[in-house]
């Protein structure tokens, strides 16, 4: 039975459409399937969500890693949102007939691919960490100093390192607030995640966006348990008892029906869709 699998990297531009456009063709051109991608200019960082086989996807994966080198220079990156590498993040996800283990092993022959033929080191993160303090991509963020687990240089000079990790789907959703108060999104992220006590398998930041507005940035690793519908009345409470509404919600890449459909019987009042 043939295996599926998704991958979702992460690439450090979000204003040149011609790098955006060669990201692009490359994974075609790889034999993987592109679903969605999307850029931001303010957090200089494009995402594109890729299924296919497991060969597929890892074509797909080093190709990707070559047009980063070849076009972004980290020394002269500018954006809010925080990188380690012009490729950034490379989560393997399991879909039909694979498991988390299939992902996992894709993640090493990626690292080690991209690492032999380019010569940017890798970390492993998620499934894949190989260190129980790697287990989380924040983490790997905040110690520049960590030696990584694939290559033998800390970082390349323009494309810098890549997070390769192993993972369940996840959701990427941003809330976006009508105030340029960063502060309060900031407050507003800190109450509500996971790692502050707040909502269970939930990930947020803080990010300026221009034009009076603020953006809460969302990871939701486990939608079954934290539905989205959840997430957005909370932030509209805490956001409305600081004064400030809610501006808009923003989805990144795709998500499970089951979340839409969740969400839609919560605001539709239904039980059954």
């Amino acid at each position: 039975m043939a295996k599926l699998f998704e991958i979702v990297p992460n690439i450090s531009e979000g204003r040149d459409a011609a790098t955006v456009a060669a990201a692009r063709a490359a994974v075609e051109a790889a034999g993987a399937r592109l679903l969605d991608w999307s850029s931001d200019a303010v957090h200089h960082r494009s995402v594109l969500t890729i299924v296919g086989g497991g060969d597929a996807v890892l074509a797909a994966a080093v190709a990707l890693a070559g047009v980063a080198l070849e076009r972004i220079d980290l020394r002269g990156h500018r954006g809010v949102h925080p990188r380690i590498g012009s490729l950034d993040v490379l989560p393997f996800v399991p879909l039909e007939n694979a498991t988390l283990e299939d992902a996992v092993e894709l993640a090493y022959r990626a690292g080690a691919a991209i690492w032999n033929r380019f010569g940017i080191p890798s970390f492993y993160y998620g499934a894949a960490a190989r260190q129980p303090e790697r287990l989380l991509l924040p983490d790997i963020r905040r110690n520049a100093e960590w030696s990584p687990d694939e290559g033998d240089v800390q970082r390349h000079a323009s494309a810098g390192a890549i997070a390769i990790g192993a993972r369940d789907v996840l959701i990427a959703f941003n809330v976006e607030l009508a105030t340029n108060d960063l502060a309060a999104a900031r407050d507003i992220a800190l109450a509500i995640r996971e790692r502050n006590g707040g909502l269970r398998s939930l990930r947020a930041l803080a990010f300026p966006r221009g034009d009076d507005r603020v953006q809460v940035s969302l990871n939701v690793t486990d939608y079954l348990a934290t539905p989205l519908y959840r997430i957005v009345e909370l932030i509209a409470q805490l956001a409305a008892e600081r004064g400030v509404e809610v501006y808009g919600s923003e989805l990144v890449g795709c998500l499970p029906w089951a979340a839409v459909e969740s969400a839609a019987a919560y605001y539709l009042g239904v039980t059954k869709l």
